[in-house]
């Protein structure tokens, strides 16, 4: 399976940090914590928010962003941001790409945004300065789903069930 990389730096929330975790897991993203965080990964908003999905999750922690960089130095960066000129569902995305995503009281660093501004890519919004932003957990499915969308899903199961009735049999 292609390998997609999902990089949380200094998260804040732990509802939002739960939900994408859960994402992961359902998803078989590779999830990539970057402290500082505004909580312990302990905290019952964390696990309450991923429910029993943690066991599923291939998750790895840095003590921040240069540690982060230093132990993923070949990797593929893409830095969700508003601040960002290209959309995201217009970037090609290769297997092992690293989508990055800053904390939710103020995204990523400037510094990491103007150095890199082949790989900011933003989700779009309206212009309206009363809405600054998606939340998190929503802005990294929106970015997860267009990659795997691009990668035909793979390995992903793309149709279900009914319990109580079958597709094939007439109502």
């Amino acid at each position: 399976m292609a390998t997609l990389n999902i990089v949380l730096v200094e998260p804040q929330i732990p509802q939002n940090t739960g939900n994408i975790a859960r994402t992961c897991a359902a998803t078989g993203c590779r999830l990539h914590l970057v402290e500082p965080m505004g909580f312990r990964v302990d905290d019952a908003k964390l696990k309450r928010a991923g429910l029993d999905y943690w066991h599923l999750l291939d998750i790895t922690y840095y003590e921040n962003l240069d540690d982060f960089f230093d132990k993923n130095r070949d990797g593929k960066f893409f830095y969700f941001s508003t601040k960002a000129t290209h959309i995201h569902s217009d970037i090609s995305y290769p297997d092992g790409s690293y989508l990055v995503f800053g904390k939710e009281t103020a995204g990523l660093p400037e510094e990491l945004l103007y150095i890199n501004p082949e790989s900011c890519v933003r989700i779009p919004m309206i212009d309206n300065s009363d809405a600054r932003s998606l939340n998190l957990s929503n802005s990294v499915a929106v970015g997860v789903y267009e990659v795997l969308r691009q990668w035909n899903y793979p390995e992903l199961k793309t149709a279900g069930k009914l319990t109580r009735f079958d597709w094939n049999t007439e109502v």
